[in-house]
């Protein structure tokens, strides 16, 4: 599979990969490696991973708790505390061996310790691979709200091994699952489309699915990477997503949800305010709204639970003199951003989503 070139970095595949990572260890003459990994990938990924480098560089592996509760600030302190006493220099390296958590915190760890270490990441899970470890964003949440604190610097190169979700429950797939069918609703129709028949799909196709994500994902970076217009687009989706993960994160009555799930239901809501505000037909509503749903498991929300995941809002990244700015669409492919909503319409959309799952 062919690497794909950014300005700042390089994204390998598979064997492809830890050629690269191997030689780009050799050739940089780095004083120590550190890999950071959270408790899953520490048992199942990091063996396979540590029999692909060859290196006689000193390794030290540091692990983080698993989930996003641990995307914090304290976490941050704990890591940069340990590459302190384990006399991590300038010329050290991070190797981020894990999900959206391991790859966004490590990340951020690095482009802070000593005012900026070089870091790698080594995505796991789907959601890594084609979200959080391609565009620079590092960063972790403040309190309960999302990714709050943080900063754009893009480490060397990103490492995709498919071979790893063969460890990821299915829910964990899912989820990944749902920032490609962001990718296909913002940018391609056909792609969209041949992510909804799941049926059809072999692990061979997920490969090249995978790639063209990364593909869209990257072009539109490259084009906005401090997202002052186009990449604003990635965030469709995630607006009203954001705050429902937020939500659910911190109630002490429901079930958390994964950031795929919170984000499907985000595009199902958003495409509804489409077709209220813009020119997005019905009838592509009927078709995502059955897609998603088809996919993911349904969650009921409560008249309750409405203003207080609106309060939530107030802390999108894309708002602008306090105003809550959403990207809508106009069609499949056709984004438009800095969208205005009413809450009432906000209210209707969460009445349409309870409704689409009787």
């Amino acid at each position: 599979m062919n690497s794909i070139e950014t300005k700042t970095y390089t994204v390998h595949f598979n064997t492809k990969g830890y050629e690269e990572l191997n030689s780009y260890l050799d050739s940089h003459h780095f004083s120590k490696i550190f890999i950071l990994v959270d408790s899953n990938t520490h048992e199942h990924c990091l063996p396979e991973f540590m029999s692909q480098l060859h290196t006689e560089i000193s390794i030290e592996v540091i692990e983080i708790e698993t989930g996003e509760q641990y995307k914090t600030i304290d976490t941050c302190v704990g890591v940069w505390n340990v590459l302190s006493e384990l006399n991590a220099d300038r010329k050290s390296i991070l190797l981020n061996l894990g999900g959206g958590v391991v790859t966004d915190l490590g990340g951020f760890v690095a482009s802070t310790f000593k005012r900026g270490i070089k870091y790698v990441n080594i995505p796991t899970s789907l959601l890594a691979m084609v979200d959080a470890s391609v565009g620079g964003k590092t960063g972790v949440d403040l309190g309960t709200v999302k990714n709050q604190i943080g900063v754009i610097n893009s480490g060397d190169m990103v490492i995709i091994d498919t071979s790893f979700l063969n460890t990821l429950p299915q829910n964990q797939l899912k989820s990944g699952l749902a920032e490609m069918l962001k990718h296909g609703l913002i940018k391609d129709r056909a792609y969209f489309e041949t992510l909804t028949d799941l049926s059809k799909l072999t692990l061979n196709d997920l490969d090249d699915l995978i790639h063209e994500s990364v593909v869209i994902k990257k072009n539109i970076v490259t084009e906005d990477p401090n997202e002052q217009g186009i990449r604003k687009h990635l965030n469709f989706g995630h607006t009203l997503g954001h705050a429902i993960e937020s939500y659910f994160l911190e109630s002490e009555t429901k079930d958390q949800l994964l950031h795929g799930e919170a984000i499907a239901i985000g595009m199902i809501l958003e495409c509804y305010l489409s077709t209220k505000l813009l020119t997005f037909s019905k009838k592509d509503l009927d078709l995502v709204t059955k897609a998603i749903n088809s996919i993911y498991k349904p969650v009921q929300f409560e008249n309750s639970d409405y203003e207080p995941i609106i309060d939530l809002l107030k802390y999108d990244k894309k708002n602008e003199h306090g105003n809550v700015n959403f990207v809508l669409l106009e069609a499949i492919g056709l984004p438009k951003i800095d969208c205005l909503v009413s809450n009432d319409l906000i209210f209707e959309a969460f009445e349409y989503y309870n409704t689409s799952r009787l």
